[in-house]
């Protein structure tokens, strides 16, 4: 099988495309011919190395993949040839065959293509947790998504409008962003690219929210739009920490929580994946749920082949991308 292999840390765009032996499974496990691979920016830490998690040289990178079960283990249950499933895995689904554990591998409904299951793999699971698990999302609540335009941003502000947000605000560099924000799915847009953002975030959350702040934020970017989304908080709020885009690890400043009542949390989506199987396919149920309804529907901007990976990692690294960028790796019809 073709596969884009990582022998070594380095540059995202150092992996090699190689052949390798199909992979063989274990009593619990399914081999995927993979049709599609999401890609996202973790991808780019995992291959460089400095991911929290760093699998064992080589690899193939990929955390998501959608396609046709070829093989299940001795000790599978539910899942047999044929099916069509979403793998949601640590690593390894940037190759053209990819072994999961069966718990880790999710049927499709027919009516949802290969491309938009895969996007509905880490970037809507982590934006389901971050909001019922970790933000305890309630109906009417107001929500701020900092990097709103990007996986994670786009499916954060979808969801919360499907669970239920009365107010949902966009979190986004440049004023054209800020225009296009109803078009993410946000009621309101804010800039994230001023030069006094402490205070402007602040007063932009205070001006939709009849000075109130917002119940909740989910931020995948940190630095000092975290920091700033903090003092936007209303009384009660609670913000969730998904991931450090900007590459600056937030300070966040234990007065602010104790004054305003307020909770700082994070959320790690493999956890669950790992620790919680049935959770997760129950969370991952409810999103092909919400797809089939029609309230969320991934916005995948741009399909590259799988030997062109590199193109999309930097697509995903430059900002350049409107909700998902998808590997085609084999004929998805």
């Amino acid at each position: 099988m073709k596969a884009v292999v990582v022998e070594k840390y380095g540059a995202f765009n150092s992996a090699l495309i190689k052949d390798l032996p199909d992979p063989v499974p274990g009593p619990n496990d399914v081999i995927v011919i993979v049709k599609v691979a999401d890609v996202n920016f973790p991808d780019i830490m995992v291959i460089e190395g400095t991911y929290q998690i760093k699998p064992p040289l080589p690899f193939s990178p990929g955390k998501a993949a959608a396609g046709v079960v070829e093989q299940v283990g001795e000790s599978v249950n539910g899942l047999k040839p044929g099916d069509r499933v979403l793998a949601c895995v640590e690593y390894g689904a940037y190759a053209e065959k990819l072994v999961a554990r069966a718990d880790q591998c999710h049927l499709i409904p027919d009516e949802i293509s290969y491309s938009k299951a895969a996007a509905m793999g880490l970037v809507y699971l982590t934006a389901y947790f971050a909001l019922t698990d970790r933000a305890y999302l309630q109906p009417g609540d107001s929500v701020l998504v900092l990097g709103a335009k990007g996986g994670i941003g786009v499916a954060s502000m979808q969801l919360a409008k499907a669970l239920g947000a009365a107010t949902v605000i966009a979190g986004v560099r440049g004023s054209e962003h800020v225009r296009n924000a109803e078009g993410l799915g946000a009621d309101y847009g804010v800039d994230l690219s001023t030069e006094n953002i402490r205070n402007s975030l602040r007063e932009a959350v205070l001006s939709v929210t009849d000075g109130k702040g917002v119940d909740v934020v989910i931020d995948p970017v940190g630095g000092e739009a975290c920091e700033a989304a903090l003092r936007a908080l209303a009384w009660r709020g609670r913000l969730v920490v998904v991931g450090f885009a900007s590459g600056d690890f937030p300070q966040i400043r234990a007065n602010y929580l104790l004054v305003k009542n307020i909770s700082a949390t994070g959320l790690q989506v493999s956890d669950y994946r790992d620790r919680q199987p049935e959770r997760t396919a129950a969370a991952q149920a409810a999103l092909f749920g919400f797809y089939l309804k029609g309230v969320i529907d991934p916005h995948v901007s741009k399909v590259v082949p799988l030997d062109r990976y590199s193109e999309a990692l930097d697509a995903i690294r430059m900002g350049h991308v409107i909700g998902k960028v998808i590997l085609d790796v084999g004929n998805e019809h």
